[in-house]
């Protein structure tokens, strides 16, 4: 069994912008994809939003798949569907074929986005896995930064013309066939993580009880029992929905905020996104030096308290050179959150299922976007968009004090 070498990494990293590509890429161009098709403004934002709905209810199908296959050939099939989903936009001038193209590449992303997932955990472990989980973040925060800016200059030519990058997926997904070697198995997967693997800490998993960490088969074991005596599972999922919530208060509702600062034009309130997506990046690509330095779990006590400021900022900032402020802390925060919440996963799934768990995650985050504008948004019609902040500030509060108590148990 070969090693997995540095063009494995990297073609992992690649993909991995591409989960975030699905729906940042058309943003800059709803208007003309309103305009292009004659349809309303709702109906242009299902035109973003379709794949994330079929992101969640495909994410199971692709942990079986994976669970039954292995993740190397769903990963690279995925891929696949995401191209074929993706790029027929290209060619397509009617509202509903659009809609079912959309539906396509929700399921592309869901096959690549668990695919990586298990290709991490079957290819790394120790602070190899860390730091692989790590960049997978990275790349996803710069990608949130980056394809929304390719998407509006291509989308200058036609508004059709941006869907022509999802095309990359194809070639990632023959590169994945040649370059991706066959995930180790359980017994020989240590090998994979080299001079860099280390044991985990004790504080490295929000743990109820020193149980939940054995990773240990459950193939009897359904969904309900795995939770039932793995508590901390659910617990990480949450965090992870949380976090993806938190993340769209931000897209959604700080354009808003901005506008009344006097930010109201598309590249000035990009320069805001994207900064938080480059702060994002810098702590995802520092993850793995971090975590040996500290542990997860103060590590997301960081982040939650970076939360609880940027976001209390946010509520009385009155300048637009103080507003970067709040969107780089936050994003520092979910570079530290999301990959400590992949690390958890790989720890208390069971081994024979990392698929099925790992699928959970996607809907867990999915789940989490689209709720933010129902928790948040009814707070702005009474309050200002202003309130939207302050509820995240006591959110965060409430996620520091939850990881502190975590904090406390571990050390018991």
């Amino acid at each position: 069994m070969d090693r997995p070498g540095r063009a494995t990494l990297w073609v992992i990293v690649a993909s991995a912008t591409l989960t975030v590509m699905a729906g940042a890429i058309l943003g800059p161009v709803v208007p003309g994809i309103q305009d292009g098709l004659d349809i309303t403004e709702s109906q242009a934002g299902l035109v973003i939003t379709t794949h994330a709905a079929f992101i969640v209810l495909a994410s199971p199908l692709a942990g079986a798949a994976i669970d039954r296959f292995g993740p190397r050939r769903p990963y690279a099939f995925g891929l696949g569907i995401y191209a074929v989903g993706g790029g027929a936009g290209l060619g397509i001038d009617a509202y509903v074929p659009l809609l079912a193209s959309r539906a396509v590449l929700g399921v592309g992303v869901a096959f690549v986005h668990t695919g990586i997932t298990v290709l991490i955990y079957e290819y790394y472990t120790g602070q190899a896995m860390d730091r692989a989980l790590g960049l997978r973040t990275g790349a996803n925060s710069v990608g949130a930064a980056v394809w929304p800016l390719v998407g509006g200059a291509l989308g200058v030519i036609a508004w059709q013309v941006p869907f022509a990058v999802y095309l990359v997926a194809a070639p990632l997904g023959v590169a994945a066939l040649l370059v991706l070697p066959e995930p180790l198995d359980a017994a020989s997967s240590e090998a994979a993580g080299g001079d860099a693997s280390t044991a985990a800490t004790s504080d490295d998993a929000p743990a109820t009880v020193d149980d939940d960490n054995d990773n240990t088969p459950a193939t009897a074991s359904g969904v309900v029992g795995v939770f039932a005596s793995r508590p901390s599972l659910l617990a990480v999922y949450l965090l992870y929905g949380a976090a993806n919530a938190l993340l769209y208060a931000i897209v959604v509702f700080y354009p808003q905020l901005l506008e009344t600062l006097g930010v109201a034009s598309a590249l000035g309130i990009s320069l805001y996104l994207s900064a938080n997506g480059v702060a994002g990046g810098i702590a995802g690509a520092s993850y793995d030096r971090l975590k040996q330095a500290t542990g997860s779990l103060w590590l997301v006590a960081v982040a939650f308290l970076l939360w609880t400021i940027g976001f209390g900022t946010a509520a009385v900032v009155e300048s637009p050179a103080a507003a970067f402020l709040p969107v780089v802390l936050f994003g520092i925060g979910l570079g530290l959150v999301f990959p400590s919440s992949f690390v958890w996963v790989e720890r208390l799934a069971p081994t024979d299922r990392q698929g099925q768990f790992g699928s959970y995650v996607a809907m867990a985050g999915y789940i989490g976007q689209f709720s933010a504008p129902v928790v948040f948004g009814p707070l702005v019609a009474p309050f200002g968009v202003r309130a939207v902040f302050s509820a995240a500030a006591l959110a965060a509060v409430g996620g520091l004090a939850a990881v502190g108590v975590a904090l406390w148990r571990s050390n018991q």
